[in-house]
């Protein structure tokens, strides 16, 4: 559903960051993403947590994004072998 995606699986944070909300057993997961165009989703942070994001995770998220934002060539796999 990309950028339709909302609660309770997803939700924006603040500034273009989402999380997309997971669960296994009494574990909360949360992968934090941004967009990149239409139809790529680059995820930025994942973490477990009980209650609310904590700002300091978000902004950890919100670093990386502006980081892909200025050179997204050097932050894209290629597909080519590394070895």
């Amino acid at each position: 559903m990309g950028h339709e995606l909302r609660r309770p699986e997803a939700d924006l944070l603040r500034d273009g960051i989402y999380e997309l909300r997971a669960r296994w057993g009494r574990l909360n997961y949360r992968v934090l993403y941004f967009f990149y165009g239409r139809n790529i989703a680059i995820l930025a942070h994942a973490l477990t947590k009980e209650e609310e994001v904590p700002e300091a995770e978000i902004n950890r998220a919100l670093s990386r994004k502006h980081a892909f934002e200025q050179n997204p060539e050097s932050h894209t796999f290629s597909g080519e072998s590394l070895l």
